[in-house]
């Protein structure tokens, strides 16, 4: 399978998610290449980006089990 360069950027607005949502993380582990998370205490939210280098078919699994999970928003750009 051909793999491809993405960003998955997330935001955590409700902080109950974080320990699931790092377990989903955890679990695309091999295919993660950086990572970044910032607290903004001000709006009480997290900002997380996740760089990959995955199958399509991979970042999808990631990007579906992220919709899944209450009080998390995601989106996924990758690279032509």
């Amino acid at each position: 399978m051909e793999s491809k360069i993405a960003v998955v950027a997330i935001i955590v607005s409700d902080v109950s998610a974080v320990e699931r949502l790092n377990s989903v993380l955890h679990s695309y582990g091999e295919y993660v290449i950086g990572r970044l998370g910032l607290p903004y205490k001000e709006k009480n939210v997290n900002v997380i980006s996740i760089v990959m280098d995955a199958p399509v078919e991979i970042i999808n699994a990631l990007s579906g089990k992220l919709g899944m999970i209450n009080g998390v928003t995601s989106k996924v750009l990758t690279a032509k």
